[in-house]
């Protein structure tokens, strides 16, 4: 059993809300498999071992197929597992699915509402599933958090795509789980919408709900994550923070603008895997753990040359994701 520390969040679900304490772990899956197919069986999930703490925001990577829609569904009681063990909130799956199903609300990645509903009467229906009294509803915060008010009394047969997707998210809100998961939420939204959304996000989290991400969308993930796991072949190939993921790369490459022409590469730069781009940049490729930034620009003052700009890249979320992938994919 995890240690836990004392409640103080007013927004948890009620099953969660009727224990005084808090998990460590939001999330704890050991050895988690599922094959489908009895003849020949597919492995989707090949005994995954996957710890979410409590309060963060992780990212759940992966190409498609990669097993990650059956890992959620399998949270979400929709899919049953092969083998292995999942704790919600510290209740298992198994032998209390009840109120595991209610410390988790799941934004599935297909768009599956009923036309003839209107986003108000979803998310009173969906609340009424979860048992939360009438008067303990936030239906309205909830149109309004996800941008829906001027909507709330239309047919979602008149909604765009990207609103019925906000739909989705307010209906996994209604009974204030204390963990949240959404499976390509943004696929579809605009920009600006994609960002209040994720706005809300970050306020759910600053108050205390896990949040777990599934999306294509790596550039969002590095910029919302704490940790990110990747699922390749079923399998997780890693999982870290989001930093040192990217500190695994060991590449940065620095762009230098010279205050004047310069025909040929100095010889103080040529030990490095530097190349003149005519008449001012150079460009520097290197590994950190291997060479100093000051060393590269002692070679250049050795050199005589005057700088006028000069800028950094490292690799990032995307650059690790590829390199993994294709690294598993080697290894099979």
């Amino acid at each position: 059993m995890s240690q836990h520390s004392k409640t103080t969040n007013p927004r948890l679900s009620q099953a969660a809300a009727r224990s005084v304490l808090l998990p460590d772990l939001a999330i704890r899956a050991s050895g988690l498999r599922k094959a489908y197919g009895r003849k020949k069986p597919v492995e989707a999930l090949r005994g995954v071992d996957l710890d979410i703490p409590r309060g963060a925001i992780v990212g759940l990577l992966g190409p498609n197929g990669a097993g990650k829609s059956t890992f959620i569904n399998i949270l979400a009681g929709l899919v049953i597992k092969t083998a292995g063990d999942v704790h919600i909130w510290d209740f298992d799956i198994d032998r209390d699915s009840r109120r595991a199903r209610s410390a988790i609300g799941v934004v599935p990645q297909e768009i599956n509402i009923d036309a003839f509903f209107t986003p108000r009467e979803l998310l009173e229906f969906q609340a009424g599933l979860y048992g939360v009294p009438p008067a303990e509803r936030r239906t309205d915060e909830i149109l309004k958090a996800v941008h829906l008010s001027a909507q709330a009394d239309a047919t979602s047969r008149s909604l765009s795509g990207g609103m019925r997707r906000r739909v989705l998210v307010g209906k996994a809100m209604v009974h204030s789980p204390p963990i949240l998961v959404l499976d390509e939420p943004t696929a579809g939204v605009d920009v600006e919408l994609r960002q209040q959304l994720w706005d809300h996000i970050r306020e759910l989290n600053q108050a205390g709900v896990t949040v777990v991400l599934t999306t294509h969308y790596l550039e969002e993930a590095q910029q919302l994550c704490d940790s990110i796991a990747i699922i390749h072949h079923g399998e997780l190939v890693a999982h870290d923070s989001t930093d040192r993921l990217i500190e695994r790369l060991d590449r940065k490459e620095l762009t230098i603008l010279l205050a004047d022409d310069l025909a040929a590469l100095p010889d103080s730069l040529t030990s490095f895997n530097c190349q003149l781009h005519p008449p001012r940049r150079l460009s520097i490729h290197y590994r950190p753990s291997e060479t100093g930034i000051e060393e590269i620009l002692a070679a250049v003052r050795q050199a005589n040359l005057t700088i006028a700009d000069l800028t950094t890249e490292e690799g990032d979320l995307e650059d690790i994701f590829l390199a993994l992938t294709r690294r598993a994919q080697s290894d099979d």
